[in-house]
Formats: C-alpha cells, sequence, structure tokens
C-alpha cells in the first residue's frame, strides 16, 4: 500500500509530506485549495507526463516520492519480472522535474517513464474525475468483462492471440504466395542465376579473413623481405653482425670470471643471450629462404577477394549471411517448382490454422458470455445499494466482421433506471453522476479479485447528493475494508466515512499562496464535516449535525465490520 507522499515546488505546495493509513483516506478541502495537485503528483510519481507549468515558479525543480509498502508475493513476483525488488519490503518511486528534464528513480535507480509506469499499474490504482465518462466508449466494456474474466480464461486469450497473429502470417504468406504463370518463370530464372552463382563461388565461412590477412603480406612482401634482410645483416652479419659482438664479449668475461664469483650470473645471462640469438638467426634465415611473394599469388588473391566483396554487396555483408541467403533462394526456387504442391500445402495450413482460431475465439466468446451474466448480475445488485432504485443492467454480444487479436466479440452495457422501459446504451440513459455511480459498482465487484492493494477516487462523488451520497460512502466503506482507499471528496457524508481524514488547504505566506496537508484528529475531523455542511458560516447546529453524521457513520462501519 501507499504508505507515504512527499512533494515539493509542485504548483502551490511547497513542501508537503503525508503517510497514509490502512483503511479509507478522505482528503478534503475548499475549491481551489489544492487536491488536484495532489493527485497530479501522485500521477507524475507514476510516470505521466510532466505539464510545465506544474513546476512551482521560481524553483529550480520540482520533486514527488511515493514510498509503497509491499506485503503481497504476487505484487513481489510481478515487481521481480520487472528488475524491481522491494528494499525492507518497500518500494520508492520519485520523479525530479526541472525546465529542462525531468528524471525517474525506482529505489535510486533511473529509469524511464514507461517502467515506472508499468510499475505503478502493478501497486496503485486511479480512478480519475472523468474516467467514468469511459464507460460511453464500447471497447471500454469489453476490457471490463476480461478484466472480471481474467481468471476463468485459463490463458485461453493468449492462445487466442497467438493463433491470430499464425493465422494472419498465413494468410499474408497466401496473398504474396499467388502469382501467374510467367511472373513464377521470370523469378524461377532469376533465382536459378543466383543460386548457381553462389554455387560456382564455393564460400567457407571465416575465408574471407584469412584472404585479408595473405593479402596484406604479399602487399608488403618487397617491404617484409627488405627488412628481414637488413635484420639479418645487424644480427649476423660477418664481424660486425652482434652474434660476433656478443661472442666477443662473452669470451672477455670468461677470461677474468675466475677471478670473482659474483661475475657468475653475468656469465650466464650473455651465454643464454648469446644462445637465443643464434637460434633467433636460424630461424631468420629459414623464414627468409621459405619466404614467397610472387606477383601470381599476389592477383589471385586479390581476385578472390574482389569477387567475395562483389558477392557481399549484393547478398549480405558476411560469408555466414550469403551462405544463408543460398539457402533461402534454394528453397523459394524448390517451392515454386512445385507451386501447385505448395499452394495446396499452404492453403490446408491456412484452414487448420483457421479452425484453430475459430475454435478458440468460441471458447472465449462462451466464458465471456457466461462471465458477463455474472458480472451484470453482481453490477445489479451494487447499483441498487448505490440507490438505483429499480434498475436493470446487462450486456448486449455482437460479433465483428473479422478476426481479431482480441476474438470476434463486440460487447456492451446496457441499462434501464427506471420500470418498464427497454435497456438501452449507456450514454443513452446514464447521467454523469449515475455513470460515476455505475463505475464505482464496477470497481467495487473487480476489487475483490484484484491484488493492487492501493484505490485512489478522484471526486467520485460528482453529480451525486442527498441519500445516493450515503450510499456511495458506504460503499466506499466496503471497499475499505480490503484494499487501502484514497478519496478526495466534497460530499460530507463521503468524509464522515473516513479511517483517516486529511485537510488540504490554502494559504498565504509572506505574500505567497502554498497548499498543505495534514491529518485530522477526530474533533479536527468533525469540524471539517461542519464546513462541508454549512460552508462559510458554522453554527451549533451545523456543529452537532456533523458530529451525529460522525456518529452515524462510526455505527454503520461497526455493523459493516
Amino acid at each position: 500500500m501507499l504508505l507515504n507522499l512527499h512533494v515539493k515546488n509542485l504548483a502551490l505546495i511547497e513542501e508537503t509530506e503525508v503517510e497514509f493509513k490502512e483503511g479509507l483516506n478522505i482528503l478534503s478541502g475548499e475549491t481551489g485549495a489544492g487536491k488536484s495537485i495532489i493527485i497530479g503528483s501522485l500521477n507524475l510519481a507514476l510516470g505521466e507526463k510532466v505539464p510545465k507549468e506544474m513546476l512551482r515558479e521560481n524553483a529550480e525543480y520540482a520533486l514527488v516520492e511515493l514510498v509503497f509498502g509491499v506485503e503481497n508475493e504476487y505484487q513481489a513476483q510481478q515487481l521481480a519480472k520487472l528488475d524491481i525488488f522491494p528494499e525492507d519490503g518497500q518500494v520508492i518511486m520519485s520523479r525530479k522535474i526541472t525546465a529542462a528534464r525531468s528524471v525517474g528513480r525506482i529505489n535510486s535507480e533511473s529509469v524511464p517513464a514507461s517502467k515506472m509506469r508499468a510499475a505503478a499499474s502493478l501497486l496503485i490504482d486511479i480512478h480519475g474525475q472523468h474516467e467514468h465518462q469511459s464507460l460511453l466508449h464500447a471497447h471500454k466494456h469489453l476490457e471490463i468483462l476480461d478484466e472480471y474474466a481474467r481468471d476463468a480464461f485459463k490463458g485461453k486469450k493468449e492462445a487466442m492471440k497467438q493463433a491470430y497473429q499464425e493465422h494472419q502470417a498465413l494468410k499474408k504468406e497466401m496473398e504474396e504466395a499467388v502469382t501467374d504463370e510467367s511472373q513464377r518463370a521470370r523469378e524461377l530464372s532469376f533465382l536459378e542465376y543466383e543460386i548457381q552463382e553462389l554455387e560456382e563461388a564455393s564460400l567457407c565461412p571465416g575465408e574471407d579473413e584469412e584472404l585479408e590477412t595473405e593479402y596484406k603480406r604479399l602487399l608488403h612482401g618487397r617491404k617484409i623481405l627488405e627488412a628481414a634482410g637488413l635484420c639479418h645483416e645487424l644480427t649476423a652479419g660477418g664481424s660486425d653482425g652482434a652474434d660476433q659482438q656478443i661472442g666477443r664479449a662473452l669470451r672477455e668475461l670468461l677470461s677474468v670470471a675466475e677471478y670473482d664469483g659474483a661475475l657468475d650470473g653475468l656469465v650466464q645471462q650473455l651465454t643464454d643471450i648469446d644462445s637465443l640469438l643464434n637460434d633467433f638467426n636460424r630461424e631468420l634465415s629459414t623464414y627468409q629462404a621459405d619466404a614467397e611473394f610472387s606477383q601470381e599469388d599476389f592477383e589471385n588473391v586479390q581476385q578472390r577477394l574482389d569477387l567475395i566483396n562483389h558477392l557481399k554487396s549484393k547478398y549480405g555483408g558476411t560469408i555466414e549471411a550469403m551462405l544463408e541467403q543460398k539457402l533461402e533462394k534454394e528453397k523459394r526456387y524448390e517451392t515454386l517448382k512445385n507451386y501447385e504442391s505448395y499452394l495446396e500445402e499452404l492453403s490446408r495450413k491456412e484452414k487448420t490454422s483457421e479452425d484453430k482460431l475459430r475454435d478458440l475465439c468460441e471458447k472465449v466468446s462462451r466464458i465471456r458470455k457466461k462471465q458477463a451474466k455474472a458480472l451484470t448480475e453482481q453490477v445489479t445488485q451494487s447499483l441498487s445499494e448505490l440507490n438505483f432504485l429499480d434498475v436493470s443492467f446487462t450486456m448486449e454480444f455482437s460479433k465483428t466482421e473479422d478476426y481479431t487479436a482480441n476474438g470476434t466479440d463486440e460487447a456492451r452495457f446496457l441499462i434501464s433506471t427506471n420500470p418498464g422501459e427497454p435497456v438501452k446504451p449507456l450514454g443513452k440513459v446514464a447521467s454523469g453522476g449515475e455513470l460515476s455511480r455505475i463505475m464505482l459498482a464496477i470497481k467495487t465487484i473487480l476489487a475483490e479479485n484484484d491484488l493492487i492493494e492501493t484505490m485512489i477516487f478522484d471526486e467520485i462523488d460528482t453529480g451525486i447528493s442527498g441519500r445516493t451520497a450515503q450510499m456511495v460512502a458506504e460503499k466506499m466503506n466496503v471497499i475499505g475494508k480490503n484494499h487501502q482507499v484514497i478519496c478526495i471528496t466534497h460530499l460530507p457524508q463521503i468524509a464522515a466515512m473516513a479511517d483517516h481524514h486529511y485537510l488540504i488547504e490554502k494559504s498565504v505566506v509572506d505574500q505567497t499562496t502554498i497548499s498543505t496537508i495534514k491529518p485530522l484528529s477526530q474533533e479536527e475531523s468533525i469540524g471539517e464535516l461542519a464546513r462541508m455542511i454549512g460552508g462559510v458560516k458554522v453554527t451549533d447546529t451545523v456543529e452537532k449535525s456533523a458530529r451525529e453524521m460522525k456518529e452515524l457513520a462510526l455505527a454503520v462501519k461497526k455493523k459493516k465490520s
């Protein structure tokens, strides 16, 4: 769960830090106090794009840091797949933002924004102010159903996606394979020429490297022989050669060595040098005698290299690549020579792949329809608990024109909120407040099997009031029993249900506007509820109502526990 949020130099926030707890964490405050900045800072730390205007004026940088506690084994396993490993059971995600760039880190290691988003998807689920609007798009409905049915698929969706990719590849091959007789004859002729050209070259892996070495040796043959000759003259060239000089030096030392034992070591070293030089001169003489640098050899090597380099320019940058090209061309040649058999085999494979894909699509569709019935029944029940007095909620299926990686299903939710009225698409029936409650109902159901511990709701209460607000509050309390919930709200009914209440407020310090966030005590929470109920003027009656609302919320919480 989210343990700590630290924000510095972001919009109206100079610096603030808050520790979140288990259960239902409520954030409230006046309009414009900076509630949206808190959600914005969370999104930034989790890898979202950084608007330049978020950086506090005159600040060199902004910083957002989140500390997550990871106790769930599944989460730890999934994070490990991203090479993220909790340290002392914690994952620290931070984002430092300057005017020029931003740097994201996980456990002090710099990571790209894509990795931060991937990690965030395992740790936190943020329901933004306008997320319920996504319910107006039918493709979102199928996503919700598939998330609900995730365990029921048992790998069938992944198998279906793979089967679709295989089928598409075979379809493409089939389309490319269909050629007329004249085109096929031209391709056969050209392939025959290319195969023969590569065949006659008799290429061997590594041959080009050996030829390059030999080419350099032959190209510099005269220079090599001249250097070897001069070397031999200096080391074994008569009375002035190094061998004669060392021999004379050795004789001089030997003539006096008997008078001083300290010379024995020097005599031995010089004897070794003399022996090594004699061996060297013998090997050098042999090299000179065996060395061959004929013009014919040079021209042969040069021609072979020219041929190989020419073939490289046509068929690949290495001999290995050219040999692979040769095999592919031979395979293609055989295919075209036995064209009818090839087409028959390809057609058989395509049909088999389509049968397999169809079978998987049908299995996935059956699972979806069965799960859709269970999901819509649960949503209907949940909606009745959210003050939809007589609601009918179902899901309608249709088929796509062709196969897709997601199968052949198109699906959309339908709803009727009044008795006797037929079910219709959500966008034609539901208001903004109703869409918000429908999304909350869906989130509640998905949360039962969701392994993400932290859920954030940004003003889930849009467009609701009265008894509906109370029922939404109770629903939030239910979710908070098994998840950490962080909720920004402007409704006292929801705020009263808080396990932990935080106030976001704006103030002016040294002629500068800043936003801060602080935890509230029980009495302070009642005071904030009174402000939310009464507005500008908080009377004794309003404060009494706030206290009563808090007591009623506590009674509901005890009853539900």
